[in-house]
């Protein structure tokens, strides 16, 4: 049995069942690929991946870690985890409720930023493994491993009727008017959702494999794209008429993008090749790639997620591989020295007024080697002092005032994995203390 073949099934045995045996097997897998654990929770992804080798996957098996982190999904202001897992709005962050998915408990954890306090669970499908929010805050929508999304009203927290997509959804955007919700699966298909009514609409065919990060649209609206792990191509979707365009080339195994505010250029991070492919959106034309770092093909790890500051000027790429993160000069798509971050990084938020970004590092975390995260003044690319928020650190969601970043990590213990997130204060770069969330914490999202 191949590579591949044996992640799916380790996968599928975890996806039917986290109790009793089958606890060792997802200690081992959660230990091999770290923060991509709602990977491992869902079972499938990254099949199409060729044999990507992740930093911290002990052979035979291979994985592939887009991390959270990251990105963008439509606009540079959720540049927090930025995408699809971490929307911020753009009002002030004492008033706003952060929203974490508990794969492990098919729940949602609410917390009140003002006094760091987990609010009770709310119920979704199987699985919930990404979330956005609507731009006026009032609906969030939890994609669930099962096939379908969850709509939670925020000012009630309760969840409405599920919304079949497709098979094995992955990734979540939506678009700035709140009016349309696209939600990417891993079978090569993104289902329009229409927010007023909550309804799905037809499917768009687009390539194979799209991933946790796997879609973002213009600041404008008018085009989401999707990238496409397992055909090494963007797809650009026409959302007034829900059309898919002639694909994009890009670089092997694409997994991650990100929109520049101005909407003129989409960045495509490649996992395989370690690149990243800028395209141009007036004419869904790729420019030639920017080396980053080591891509999976050639060793451990490889570039996982993308965020951009909000005047555009820089890109700032994760590197997982070689512990790194490196900044694009976007107006030449030049690549600038690396920054040396913790081991295993895995997701990058920035401020929203892109004076910091904060790295969450644990691809590789261990007992010895607690996660850390690791602040870069963007002024000067210099990394300051890691902070150690232990576990396995993995999505960052900073509130829209800028004054607290949250980490969503793991921790194992002797009943399986628990699932917490730390507040990190970013006037004094200082972890407060954990608030404890559901089972297999993936992704977080948070209300304006």
């Amino acid at each position: 049995m191949n590579e591949l073949a044996r992640l799916r099934d380790l996968g599928e045995a975890l996806d039917r069942g986290l109790r009793g045996p089958s606890q060792q097997l997802r200690q081992k897998v959660l230990t091999g690929i770290g923060q991509p654990r709602a990977r491992a929770l869902r079972g499938h992804r990254w099949a199409a991946l060729r044999g990507h080798r992740w930093a911290g996957w002990v052979a035979p098996l291979a994985a592939a870690a887009a991390v959270t982190a990251v990105v963008a999904g439509s606009a540079a202001v959720s540049s927090a985890i930025h995408g699809p897992e971490a929307i911020g709005g753009a009002s002030q962050g004492h008033g706003a409720t952060a929203y974490v998915t508990n794969p492990g408990s098919g729940t949602v954890t609410p917390i009140r930023t003002a006094t760091n306090t987990a609010l009770p669970p709310v119920k979704t499908g199987p699985g919930p493994v990404r979330i956005a929010i609507t731009p006026d805050g009032k609906t969030a929508y939890v994609v669930n491993s099962s096939g379908t999304v969850t709509p939670i009203r925020t000012a009630t927290n309760t969840s409405l009727p599920p919304i079949k997509v497709g098979r094995s959804p992955d990734a979540i955007a939506i678009t700035p008017d709140g009016k349309t919700a696209y939600v990417a699966s891993f079978y090569g298909t993104v289902t329009p959702i229409r927010t007023a009514i909550n309804t799905a609409l037809p499917p768009i065919k687009t390539g194979h494999g799209p991933g946790d990060h796997a879609i973002a649209i213009t600041p404008d609206g008018k085009t989401a794209y999707v990238a496409n792990s397992g055909s090494d191509t963007v797809t650009p979707i026409r959302t007034a008429t829900n059309t898919a365009l002639p694909p994009v080339k890009t670089g092997p195994g694409p997994v991650a993008i990100a929109i520049t505010p101005d909407g003129k250029t989409a960045y495509v991070v490649n996992n395989w090749s370690g690149t990243v492919t800028p395209i141009r959106t007036a004419t869904n034309t790729s420019l030639p790639p920017i080396k980053v770092g080591p891509g999976s093909a050639g060793g451990p790890g490889g570039p996982v997620a993308i965020a951009i500051i909000p005047d555009g000027t820089t890109a700032y790429v994760v590197n997982s591989g070689s512990g790194t993160v490196t900044p694009i000069r976007t107006a030449t798509n030049t690549a600038l020295p690396p920054i040396k971050v913790g081991r295993g990084p895995v997701a990058i938020a920035i401020t929203p007024d892109g004076t910091t970004a904060y790295v969450a590092s644990g691809l590789l975390g261990t007992v010895t080697r607690p996660g850390t995260v690791t602040p870069i003044r963007v002024a000067t690319n210099t990394a300051l002092a890691r902070i150690k928020v232990g576990g396995l650190p993995g999505p960052i969601a900073i509130t829209p005032d800028g004054k607290t970043a949250y980490v969503v990590k793991d921790s194992f213990t002797p009943r399986g994995f628990s699932g917490t997130v730390v507040p990190i204060r970013t006037a004094t770069n200082t972890a407060l203390s954990p608030v404890k969330v559901g089972r297999g914490a993936s992704a977080i999202a948070i209300t304006p």
